[in-house]
C-alpha cells in the first residue's frame, strides 16, 4: 500500500484536532466525567445543540481576537461536527440502522461507489 501524499496536510491537521480534542477532557466542563452535552443528548436534542454550535463557530471565525483564536474556532467547528457524527450514529442505532463494529459502538464500512449508510 502507498502512501498518501496529503494536500491540504489533512492527516497533520487530524492528529492536531485529536490533540484538541483531548484536551477538551481536562478542561472544568468535563470534571464532573458528566458534559452538559451529555445531557442535552439524552433529552432528545443532541442534533439541534451540536448543529447549533457548529454554526455558532463557523459564523465567529476571524471575528474574536487573533488568528490562533479563529483557528481554534475552527477546532470547535470540528469538534461539535464530530459530536454531532456520535448523536447522528445513536440515533441511527436506536432505529437499528447501523453495522455495530467492536465494544458495540457504531461502524461504517464505506464503499466509495456507492452511497454512504447516513
Amino acid at each position: 500500500m502507498s502512501e498518501i501524499d496529503y494536500k491540504y496536510n489533512e492527516d497533520e491537521i487530524l492528529l492536531q484536532v485529536a490533540d484538541y480534542i483531548n484536551g477538551t477532557y481536562s478542561q472544568h466542563y468535563a470534571a464532573n466525567q458528566i458534559e452538559a452535552s451529555e445531557f442535552i443528548m439524552d433529552a432528545g436534542h443532541g442534533e439541534g445543540f451540536f448543529m447549533g454550535n457548529i454554526l455558532k463557530y463557523a459564523q465567529r471565525y476571524g471575528k474574536k481576537g487573533n488568528r490562533a483564536d479563529a483557528r481554534k474556532d475552527l477546532m470547535k467547528v470540528i469538534h461539535y461536527a464530530v459530536m454531532a457524527i456520535y448523536n447522528h450514529d445513536e440515533d441511527s442505532y436506536k432505529d437499528n440502522e447501523l453495522v455495530y463494529g467492536k465494544k458495540g459502538k457504531p461502524s461504517y464500512t464505506l464503499n466509495y461507489d456507492d452511497d454512504p449508510p447516513f
